[in-house]
């Protein structure tokens, strides 16, 4: 069984997808999306006339399932697509499993689960049945400029990872908008080297709106900038969440750095155990004059007060996020 670990892989499989089922699992919409519509692209050039049922929740709750795995009178082939095993009602688990199991000469069967533990018994019966399978691990915070690289190389392009990470920094951590992002380059700088400039010529308005602005200028001691950066997110509609989980990930990293920065490590084997890419270590470097351990483990409380206060506890996020950018300067002077 094909088991696929890295975000980015992309799963194929040699001989006939006719005759075999797929299971894909992962929590992230698009790189499921990828490889279910990679399978069902092979068995579009292996069979044009094959008729495709792609069905979502709506059509699985509507009990089409069977009457798609029983084939066509129009068709000699059929490739069918269960968006979400979580979906498949309990009455038409059993057949599922049977197809699964045995796809049949003339079906390209493809079942996708979103991970997580509902639906976990049927997914793990159709994980030991399945012919073939490919798990999609989500992309960490840390991986987002490997990943954007990634899709630059898809497009034909080249980008370096400064332009990489500048382009998470301006567009957030969102799949879906940096892959677009990354089209919309590749589409107006055809064949060439993409760099820096030409990421904040196209995005560094939307930098400003998000949370990792707003920490960049908080770990550098800059509070006022900080602030005027953070009031202008919330005022563009940024999600207060994501300006702590952008902190909290900053915080823990230069916390890491400040760990293990006297070990004898070299600069690529530094950055892994820290988390981050190698030429970001120089940004830690400077940071760190100014933290101490003590002053992060600090900050890093401080910042998981606020996420609860923001996610409910507190009946003014925006406040609670002000006193927060305050709070961890002051910890940050103390240090």
């Amino acid at each position: 069984m094909a088991r696929v670990g890295g975000a980015w892989h992309d799963g194929r499989v040699d001989g006939s997808v006719f005759g075999a089922s797929l299971l894909v699992v992962g929590a992230e919409p698009l790189l499921v999306e990828r490889q279910v519509d990679e399978w069902v692209g092979k068995a579009r050039h292996e069979s044009a006339d094959a008729e495709l049922a792609d069905l979502g929740a709506p059509e699985l709750g509507e009990g089409r399932l069977l009457e798609a795995m029983g084939g066509s009178l129009f068709a000699s082939r059929s490739i069918v697509v269960v968006r979400d095993l979580t979906a498949v009602p309990d009455e038409q688990s059993a057949a599922l499993l049977e197809a699964v199991k045995a796809p049949g000469a003339d079906l390209c069967l493809i079942v996708a689960h979103p991970g997580g533990v509902k639906g976990k018994s049927l997914l793990d019966r159709v994980a030991k049945a399945a012919t073939q399978q490919v798990r999609v691990d989500p992309v960490k915070a840390y991986q987002l400029p490997g990943y954007v690289s990634n899709e630059a190389r898809r497009l034909g392009m080249r980008m370096d990872a400064v332009a990489a990470q500048g382009l998470v920094e301006a567009v957030g951590t969102d799949l879906r908008a940096l892959s677009a992002a990354v089209a919309q380059l590749g589409s107006d700088f055809e064949g060439e080297h993409v760099d820096v400039s030409m990421v904040a010529r196209y995005f560094a308005g939307r930098a400003e709106v998000t949370g990792f602005a707003v920490t960049d200028d908080v770990m550098r001691g800059r509070p006022t900038q900080a602030l005027s950066k953070l009031r202008w997110a919330l005022s563009t509609g940024a999600a207060p969440a994501m300006i702590t989980a952008a902190m909290a990930g900053a915080l823990r990293s230069l916390g890491k750095y400040l760990e293990l920065r006297s070990a004898r490590l070299s600069p690529n084997d530094l950055a892994r155990e820290v988390g981050v890419p190698a030429w970001k270590l120089k940004d830690l470097a400077v940071q760190a004059r100014d933290w101490s351990p003590r002053s992060v483990a600090a900050s890093i409380q401080a910042v998981a007060q606020a996420d609860a206060q923001v996610k409910g506890a507190a009946t003014d996020p925006n406040y609670a996020l002000e006193r927060l950018v305050l709070s961890i300067d002051r910890m940050r002077r103390a240090g």
